[in-house]
């Protein structure tokens, strides 16, 4: 492995060099044992820890099939799925693995008695698989992480319809928390040049997310002037969403949690914030029961600060505890759209202020590969920047994943993969330089408050 990223980072190496490598027979990876699926029964899901489940190990290193593509990671990142996978909530991840190894074929493979999780990397071709033709050994590249085969009608309208649709490194194995993965070419996207490996590979997954929930027809198909409430404005979901909400002409008002947040939220160009903590907003007066005066008294503070104009667009994701509020406060024919419960599957709202005031609301999961590389493309421009906040080695991802399964991070958290040092990668010095203050803001503001209530911030 040594050998591979002294190949990658060398400026003087070609394609020819690194294949000339070849490819290790094992690999590091953050795995889970299928023998440890009831590991957490009867436990809290708050008293659960990441440490007691995530394992790092070699594992065998699978060969690319037609299609498919062999990649050496440089980074990865740690998003939400990577806290279910790892405290093993809703489900074991297991049971999508026996589901998708029962389609037979290439699919097999990927039931095993161990997950190779992780939803983002970034990192360089090492080998193709027959008949992948846009893709070529040294190429550097960021994941997409949606995974479909096309075999079904209903796919090829809308990619994320295909009923054999999967998340790469949740639903399906050989993930990104590693130093090799297995993608279909089909997955692949350009990596920023102005980018380090860390930083490149943090958006992804969410960036792709918010950029169908928001600015697609799939989604919200935000306009210019539009209000658009984001919950956890400065989250890994958050922060991108700000950000086009902004890049697309919108009025953005941010929930956050703390004052350095709030500032944090500020520093991206917002200017409507509401610190929920500060405010004392409670939408629940006990755990069965949510309270109608302070949905109310949430619309009156979002009024106060847009002049008097209700939201045209709630980015719903925290689900169960806020989902009520987000229902009552968006104005009349308006949109809540959502693409997560990390606060809770069971929504719960008042149906007469969806169906008498006409509004509507859109599930979005994830995006399909031309609205990854579309929000990917941004990235590339430097129209978007990474939210990075914070990296850990490979060797210690339990913590990464329990900073965020604790809400104790801000932006995203990334891993080094193979990258032995942070600031590795970037091919294009001048384009980085223009941008360097955004990139490095969301590393530069210390967030380390954690939200009581379960709502990412």
């Amino acid at each position: 492995m040594r050998e591979l990223v002294e190949a990658i980072e060398s400026p003087d190496a070609a394609p020819a060099d690194l294949a000339a490598l070849g490819v290790p027979h094992s690999y590091r990876a953050a795995v889970l044992h299928k023998a440890d699926a009831g590991l957490f029964d009867g436990v809290p899901l708050r008293e659960r820890r990441p440490a007691d489940s995530l394992h790092v190990e070699e594992v065998p290193t699978p060969e690319p099939g037609p299609g498919e593509v062999l990649v050496a990671v440089m980074a990865s990142a740690v998003n939400y799925n990577t806290v279910w996978s790892a405290l093993f909530t809703p489900v074991s991840t297991f049971a999508s693995l026996e589901r998708y190894g029962r389609l037979g074929g290439l699919a097999a493979r990927h039931d095993l008695p161990y997950h190779v999780i992780g939803s983002d990397l970034a990192g360089v071709v090492l080998k193709c698989g027959q008949g992948v033709r846009r893709w070529r050994t040294g190429d550097r590249v960021v994941a997409h992480c949606v995974s479909v085969e096309l075999e079904d009608p209903e796919g090829h309208g809308d990619p994320m319809l295909d009923p054999e649709q999967r998340i790469w490194g949740y639903e399906t194995n050989f993930g990104g928390l590693a130093d090799l993965a297995l993608v279909k070419a089909t997955q692949l996207l350009p990596k920023a040049a102005h980018l380090t490996w860390e930083e490149a590979a943090s958006p992804g997954l969410v960036n792709s997310t918010a950029y169908r929930q928001l600015v697609t027809p799939q989604g919200a198909g935000m306009k210019q002037g539009d209000n658009v409430l984001i919950w956890g404005a400065v989250g890994g979901l958050g922060s991108y969403a700000t950000q086009l909400a902004l890049a697309g002409g919108a009025n953005p008002i941010c929930v956050v949690s703390s004052p350095e947040k709030a500032a944090l939220a500020r520093s991206l160009g917002a200017e409507l914030i509401i610190d929920r903590s500060a405010e004392g907003y409670r939408f629940w007066s006990d755990p069965h029961t949510q309270d109608p005066t302070e949905w109310k008294r949430f619309g009156r503070r979002i009024r106060d600060l847009t002049g008097g104009e209700d939201v045209d667009i709630v980015f719903e994701h925290p689900g169960r505890e806020t989902f009520g509020a987000s229902v009552y406060v968006t104005r009349k024919g308006g949109t809540v759209v959502t693409c997560a419960s990390t606060a809770g599957y069971v929504h719960e709202y008042d149906n007469r202020y969806l169906w008498m005031s006409l509004k509507r609301i859109i599930g979005t999961h994830c995006a399909n590969y031309r609205e990854a590389w579309l929000a990917n493309r941004l990235i590339v421009q430097g129209r978007i920047h990474p939210t990075l906040s914070r990296t850990y080695p490979l060797t210690d991802v339990a913590r990464a994943v329990d900073s965020v399964h604790r809400n104790e991070h801000h932006g995203k958290i990334g891993v080094l993969c193979l990258s032995p040092t942070e600031g590795l990668g970037v091919t294009d010095p001048e384009l980085r330089a223009r941008h360097e203050d955004a990139i490095n803001r969301f590393r530069t503001t210390a967030v380390t408050d954690r939200v009581v209530t379960g709502v990412a911030a």
